[in-house]
């Protein structure tokens, strides 16, 4: 990850991929969101979905995962440069989040994140803040989730 300084609106990342599957959707399901349509694939059928279909929440923290797994990589190998990867700061929230088609066991989402806005601390000059647009695009093209973020992201100057 760069400081805020040198990242450019409008460039965009892919974090990551994930396969979800039906094990894992109603693990998931059974702890944090145990619907019908989550963890039953039987009634699942007989929903509005037609099959069982990984809950929302579930599809946003593997969006989580993804991001902290690209972070973790890009400071890894700016580290083995011999260079400083930027702290990063607490997330004052995420905004306009929407799941826009159902996940189903064996899709592949691919997630990516698009930076919109930078804004230094008035307050913090070492720190600002950081905007982005992210999503999740299923195997076939189709949106399945997105949101808005804001993080705190250390700067050079």
């Amino acid at each position: 990850m760069k400081f805020l300084d040198e990242i450019e609106v409008g460039t965009r990342v892919v974090l990551g991929h994930h396969t979800f599957t039906q094990d894992e959707i109603i693990a998931f399901a059974r702890r944090f969101d145990p619907q019908p349509f989550h963890v039953d694939p039987e009634a699942a059928k007989r929903s509005h979905f037609g099959a069982l279909v990984a809950s929302g929440w579930h599809t946003a923290s593997l969006w989580m995962k993804c991001n902290v797994d690209f972070r973790t990589r890009e400071a890894e190998a700016q580290r083995t440069k011999g260079e400083r990867a930027p702290m990063v700061g607490p997330s004052p929230g995420f905004s306009n989040l929407r799941w826009l088609k159902p996940v189903y066991a064996g899709d592949t989402i691919t997630y990516a994140s698009e930076v919109r806005e930078k804004t230094a601390s008035k307050s913090k000059p070492q720190w600002g803040i950081l905007k982005a647009y992210n999503t999740g695009t299923n195997q076939y093209g189709d949106l399945v989730i997105d949101f808005e973020t804001a993080v705190l992201l250390e700067r050079r100057a």
